[in-house]
């Protein structure tokens, strides 16, 4: 487990903190934010390589605040591996051994076992600067693991790989995770590593944590205007609550709600369902005009003139084309009252 407790770090220029988090035994946690946001600064805080300016840290009940980062049970994958050049493959795997206690036979048999497991055995003696990016990063994973640490750092280190090399890191991180159970913190600013990997998320925002909770609870019920932007709301739009009624400037959504307050609708774009004006079979809704469409490959993109606000939708690019909606096409939008959250 990790337990951060008020930590503050001071930079020129920005400033972290105080930050209060808990990450639990066994459990892959994902910290989510901007480029900017301090993300890094908390993970290199964690392993010692920072110096704090306020705050205690714990990692498996242990006060390791003051202990230097060999002594802290701690391994840490970074972006671009942080590889040695100058080592083969399989001294790079064992380079943490000599620095951290234990039966040499023992640290050796766990580089063996992690050899086999991250599939490295035609690699170790290899140079380093031959290998893919996925490649680089099973060594790097190994290396961390080496030493069995009691908790894993990751930074962002799906970012830099291709596609088809980030599923497979992916898939990699999450079995090593059922299979040994080690306790995860993972640095990352797309949500897709969150989904699939994560069973708890922070969202960090200059320096400070916003939001934390499952990642579906984060995803679907944004606590403040930031975090919906960040985790894709397109529509978060100033709005007011009066009898019943939720008025987002001219436009009109039916939706039980106390009254009075000002407040933002966070709707996500794919909650925004269009129809052609003259459809025959559907609810007549809200009258809109496309004003862009984005085409992406599998989806669109759509923005839509509705009583002078702009509504943002999406849509598969087969429905699009189904449907013949071009730039300047009058639309009818529907919104359903239960995809509108209210912040």
């Amino acid at each position: 487990m990790i337990r951060i407790e008020r930590l503050s770090v001071r930079l020129p220029g920005f400033s972290l903190g105080p930050v209060d988090l808990d990450v639990r035994q066994g459990e892959f946690f994902c910290l989510l934010g901007p480029t900017g946001s301090g993300k890094t600064l908390i993970l290199e805080s964690v392993i010692g390589i920072v110096a704090i300016s306020g705050g205690r840290i714990r990692v498996s009940d242990r006060d390791v605040t003051g202990l230097p980062p060999e002594q802290r049970g701690v391994g840490i994958v970074y972006q671009d591996c942080a590889l040695f050049p100058h080592l083969s493959v399989e001294k790079n795997i064992h380079y943490g051994l000599r620095y951290h206690n234990g039966s040499n036979s023992d640290g050796h048999a766990r580089c063996r076992d992690l050899v086999e497991r991250l599939g490295l055995a035609g690699l170790l003696d290899r140079s380093v600067t031959t290998l893919s990016g996925g490649e680089k990063q099973r060594v790097a994973l190994a290396r961390a693991l080496a030493t069995a640490p009691s908790v894993l750092l990751l930074d962002e280190p799906l970012a830099s790989l291709d596609p088809c090399f980030r599923e497979e890191i992916r898939d990699l991180f999450r079995s090593l995770h059922r299979e040994t159970g080690i306790t995860v913190l993972m640095v990352t600013h797309d949500f897709t590593d969150a989904h699939t990997l994560a069973e708890r998320v922070a969202i960090l925002h200059d320096g400070r944590i916003e939001q934390t909770g499952t990642a579906d609870a984060v995803f679907r019920r944004p606590a403040t205007v930031f975090v919906a932007d960040f985790v894709g709301m397109r529509n978060v739009l100033p709005a007011r609550r009066q009898n019943g009624v939720l008025t987002v400037d001219g436009l009109n959504l039916a939706l039980p709600a106390p009254n009075g307050s000002h407040c933002y609708a966070a709707i996500r774009p794919e909650h925004v369902h269009l129809q052609p004006e003259n459809h025959e079979n559907g609810e007549a809704g809200i009258a809109g005009r496309i004003r862009s469409i984005v085409n992406q490959g599998l989806f669109a993109e759509l923005a839509v003139d509705a009583s002078g606000v702009t509504v943002k939708a999406v849509m598969l690019t087969s429905s699009l084309m189904e449907l013949g909606f071009r730039q300047g096409a009058r639309v009818h939008l529907r919104i359903d009252p239960a995809d509108v959250h209210l912040i």
